[in-house]
């Protein structure tokens, strides 16, 4: 009886055979492992953006269809003195607010590297605000700086008089600022901290040789180095200060300070696009524009870089 016999390929063989299976074995597409991603960004990103863009060039409403209106309201807006008033508190809430937290979350950082004791504690509070609901903070804030609040009461204890933080249209504006760097701070301290970490320690004892003092040293070592950090925090503080809502309304309520001098271009959004009457196109088309602003201020920002970079 003749005995068995066992075929075996050869070793190329084998590993052919054995890469086919695995072909077989992975998906048909690598689109597969793409999907969930593009999905939500389709349906949270891209079709909210193209919708926003559609409504625009209607006159639809909260609970009417709308029709085809083409530019109409665009055309509207600039002659909308309200939408001017938006546009310029905006533009100033960006101009107050992004120097603030591209500095003082840098001196933070700073600060917080220093080996000192309860330096644990600063970080973390420093960092508070930033896990805090704006609602909350806004609501803490509100009652701080009210007629009867607890900085208006310490002010008539020294024997000043109160402070109109929440009545006067400037100070409305310039409080809501302050609470934006205040809960700001620590996000981009943390940013910071982390540009700081790559920085030689060389470079600074270099520096110190050579006669440096301190604020020499942040100019010429400090600040060159983490550059392309401080780029970042402004286009991201740029964007987020242009868009604000939350801060301004919670101080200045839903009509947005006296005759509305306090409004900014989102709350002008929410105003104009909410309720059974809301006007969707023309609160679509001022989003529009909010949209268009940010894209160019990042622009803006990154051509700066280029040019210092140059």
């Amino acid at each position: 009886m003749a005995s068995p016999t066992l075929t075996t390929g050869t070793p190329d063989a084998r590993k052919g055979g054995g890469a086919r299976r695995v072909r077989r074995q992975l998906p048909a597409s690598p689109w597969l492992f793409a999907a969930p991603g593009l999905l939500i960004t389709g349906a949270f990103i891209l079709y909210p953006f193209v919708s926003t863009l559609v409504n625009s060039l209607t006159d639809r409403r909260t609970l009417v269809p709308g029709e085809f209106v083409g530019l109409a309201n665009f055309r509207e807006l600039l002659h909308d003195d309200m939408f001017w008033i938006g546009l310029r508190n905006s533009s100033l809430y960006v101009l107050g607010v992004v120097p603030a937290l591209v500095l003082l979350p840098l001196l933070l950082a700073l600060l917080v590297q220093k080996n000192i004791p309860g330096i644990t504690f600063f970080r973390s509070a420093f960092y508070t605000p930033v896990v805090a609901s704006i609602v909350v903070v806004g609501l803490i804030w509100v009652w701080l700086l009210d007629e009867r609040g607890l900085v208006n009461s310490l002010l008539e204890t020294l024997g000043a008089s109160p402070v109109g933080f929440l009545s006067d249209q400037w100070l409305i504006l310039l409080s809501a600022m302050g609470v934006t760097v205040w809960k700001g701070l620590g996000y981009y301290m943390i940013i910071y901290l982390a540009a700081l970490a790559n920085v030689p320690r060389e470079l600074h004892e270099a520096a110190a040789v050579d006669g440096a003092g301190a604020v020499r040293r942040f100019l010429t070592v400090t600040v060159p180095a983490v550059r392309s950090t401080m780029v970042l925090v402004a286009a991201l503080s740029s964007v987020a200060a242009f868009k604000v809502f939350s801060e301004v309304y919670l101080m200045a309520g839903p009509s947005g300070g006296p005759a509305g001098e306090d409004t900014t271009l989102v709350m002008l959004v929410q105003r104009t696009g909410t309720g059974l009457t809301g006007r969707v196109g023309y609160a679509s088309a001022i989003s529009v524009v909010v949209f268009a602003v940010t894209v160019v201020l990042m622009l803006l920002v990154l051509r700066a870089d280029r040019k210092e970079e140059a």
